[in-house]
């Protein structure tokens, strides 16, 4: 071993983009990486990390309200622990109001097209599908659902018919 490998051996070993090494010292703990490279990857892992929590609930074939409030939660927490960018978190919170406004929409077509129960029963699944995936304990989950004692009809069925209804 070369005098000038053994030198690299103690120090970081991230290669910036033009080929050039880090010559800080490695931190103390880490195999590979100075302080400065180390909080940068363990930010890049956390934040990548908050992306597939937000993702998660909102990768269904149905979002609802709730999962939509689940993923702006997380969104929310994710900012403030510095994981996600305040301009990523804004453009997602933008996306999160077009959600918003067209929630009452897809509720209207998908009852139209499946009925009041299938909707119900939708929305009971991604709660539990939710809850599993935030907290796996069995404490509060798989409740039956209290009879609804005063159930809200659909709204009127819109004048001209959908694609989905030919």
């Amino acid at each position: 071993m070369s005098n000038r490998s053994k030198d690299r051996s103690s120090l970081c070993s991230f290669t910036f983009v033009d080929g050039r090494y880090c010559r800080i010292p490695r931190q103390a703990g880490n195999p590979y990486l100075c302080a400065f490279h180390a909080r940068k990857e363990a930010q890049s892992l956390a934040g990548r990390e908050a992306g597939k929590d937000i993702a998660y609930h909102l990768s269904g074939s149905f979002v609802s309200a709730c999962d939509l409030t689940s993923a702006l939660g997380r969104l929310f927490s994710a900012v403030a622990q510095g994981h996600v960018k305040p301009k990523t978190a804004s453009t997602l919170a933008y996306l999160g109001q077009t959600l918003v406004q067209i929630l009452p929409l897809a509720q209207h077509e998908y009852i139209n097209a499946y009925g009041t129960d299938t909707w119900r029963e939708t929305i009971r699944t991604s709660h539990e599908q939710s809850a599993d995936h935030t907290s796996p304990e069995p404490s509060s989950r798989h409740r039956e659902p209290e009879p609804d004692p005063h159930p809200t009809p659909p709204p009127p069925a819109a004048s001209a018919a959908s694609p989905a209804s030919e």
